[in-house]
C-alpha cells in the first residue's frame, strides 16, 4: 500500500498559528531576497545548477512570481514577470529549440501569471495561440498537454478556446474504459494521478461535461483500481504499474486523486485513503506540493472540506508543522533556500497560508 522507506513519523508539535504565521513570512522573505531580475537559483535536490534559470510555473520564476504575490508579498510582481517572459523566450527552459506552450512547463504559464497580475506583459492573442497550438498535445495530461492550457484559457476568458480543447480532450476519453491513454516521455501510460493522467484531466473537463458524467466515470474506474487493505485505499500511478511503484504522493497516489477528484468518488473512497495518508506519515521527500508533505497535507483539507470533519483539519496542521521542519532542515543542510513553486519553499508557505484559512484549494489547479 505504501513504501515505508519513503516516509517517516511526523512531528509530534502540535499546531500553533504564531509559528506558522512566523514561517510564512520568513520564506517569503528569503525569496524576495533571493530573487535577481525575476529569476531564482536553481536547486540541488532540483538537479537544477544554481546558475541555471527557469521561467516555468513548474520549476521556475512563474511559479515564484505567482505565489509571492498570492502571498501578498511587498515585490515588484509586473517587471518580475515581464523579465522573465524576454529571457523565457529569447533562452527558453529547455534550449534553443523548446518552446512548449504547455501550463506547468511552458510560456502559457508565464502568460497566465502576467495575466492575473495586470502586467503589461500579458499578451492575450498569444495565449490564445498556445492554447489552440497544445489542444491536440500526445500526452493528454495536465502537465504538457491540453488539460493545463484548458484551465489557463479559462482562468483568463477565452471562453472559445478553453471549450474547443475540452471537447478534444473529451473525444479522446475512451467510455468504455474511462481512461485516457497519455504518450509520455517516449512511453504509452493510463495514468491516475492529477499531474500526468485521469484526476488533472477531468478536472479541466469540469464546466463542459455535467457532473454525473464525469461522476459515474471517475467512480466506476477508481474503484476498480482501488488498493484495499485493512480499511484503507491507495491506487497505483498507472494502469498495469506493478506494486512496487505504488506512491503516496499529490502527483501519483491518493493525495493527488483526493485534493483533485474528492468531491467525484464515493465519501468511503476518499476518507479510506485519507486514513492511507495519515497512516504513513510525512514523506522523506521534502516539504514540497508535488512530491511532498505539503502537498500530501492538502488531501485532508480536501476531506475537511468535504466532509466537516475538524479532525481533517487537525491532522492538516500536523502536517504542517512538519513540513515547516522539513524546510527549516533542508536550509540548514543546503545554506539557502529551495525557489520553485511545485518542489520548494514557497508552496509550502502556501499549504500554510491554506491550513490557516482552512482552504483546500490547491494552488494553479484550482486556485489562480
Amino acid at each position: 500500500m505504501w513504501r515505508a522507506d519513503e516516509h517517516e513519523e511526523l512531528t509530534d508539535l502540535s499546531w500553533a498559528e504564531p509559528t506558522a504565521r512566523g514561517a510564512i513570512e520568513s520564506i517569503v522573505s528569503d525569496a524576495v531576497s533571493a530573487a535577481t531580475d525575476g529569476f531564482w537559483p536553481g536547486h540541488p535536490r532540483d538537479d537544477v545548477g544554481p546558475d541555471e534559470r527557469f521561467g516555468s510555473l513548474y520549476l521556475g520564476s512563474a511559479g515564484m512570481i505567482w505565489a509571492l504575490w498570492r502571498l501578498g508579498a511587498s515585490f515588484d510582481h509586473s517587471s518580475a514577470v515581464s523579465s522573465a517572459i524576454e529571457r523565457y523566450r529569447a533562452e527558453p527552459d529547455f534550449g534553443p529549440e523548446a518552446h512548449p506552450p504547455s501550463l506547468l512547463m511552458g510560456e502559457a504559464g508565464l502568460l497566465l501569471v502576467a495575466a492575473k497580475l495586470g502586467s503589461p506583459a500579458a499578451d492575450r492573442e498569444r495565449l490564445r495561440d498556445l492554447v489552440a497550438e497544445n489542444r491536440a498535445h500526445p500526452t493528454w495530461e495536465l502537465m504538457w498537454g491540453s488539460p493545463g492550457t484548458i484551465l489557463a484559457a479559462r482562468a483568463c476568458g477565452l471562453c472559445n478556446e478553453w471549450e474547443q480543447s475540452a471537447g478534444l480532450l473529451w473525444e479522446h476519453w475512451d467510455a468504455a474504459s474511462a481512461l485516457w491513454t497519455q504518450d509520455l516521455y517516449g512511453h504509452s501510460s493510463q495514468i491516475l494521478g492529477p499531474v500526468h493522467g485521469l484526476a488533472g484531466n477531468v478536472h479541466a473537463l469540469r464546466g463542459y461535461v455535467a457532473d454525473d458524467v464525469l461522476r459515474e466515470r471517475t467512480t466506476r474506474l477508481l474503484e476498480r483500481m482501488a488498493l484495499r487493505e485493512d480499511g484503507l485505499v491507495n491506487w497505483p500511478p498507472a494502469v498495469d504499474e506493478p506494486r512496487s511503484n505504488i506512491r503516496v504522493q499529490w502527483c501519483h497516489g491518493a493525495p493527488g486523486i483526493i485534493s483533485t477528484v474528492g468531491d467525484l468518488i464515493p465519501h468511503s473512497l476518499s476518507v479510506a485513503g485519507g486514513e492511507l495518508i495519515w497512516r504513513t506519515g510525512a514523506l522523506r521527500k521534502g516539504p514540497g506540493l508535488c512530491h511532498g508533505t505539503a502537498g500530501n497535507g492538502f488531501a485532508f483539507l480536501k476531506l475537511y472540506e468535504l466532509t466537516g470533519d475538524e479532525r481533517w483539519l487537525c491532522r492538516a496542521r500536523r502536517f504542517a508543522m512538519h513540513a515547516i521542519q522539513q524546510v527549516e532542515q533542508q536550509r540548514s543542510e543546503h545554506g539557502r533556500g529551495r525557489y520553485t513553486l511545485m518542489t520548494g519553499d514557497i508552496g509550502v508557505a502556501l499549504y500554510l497560508k491554506a491550513c490557516l484559512d482552512a482552504e483546500a484549494s490547491f494552488p494553479i489547479i484550482d486556485a489562480l
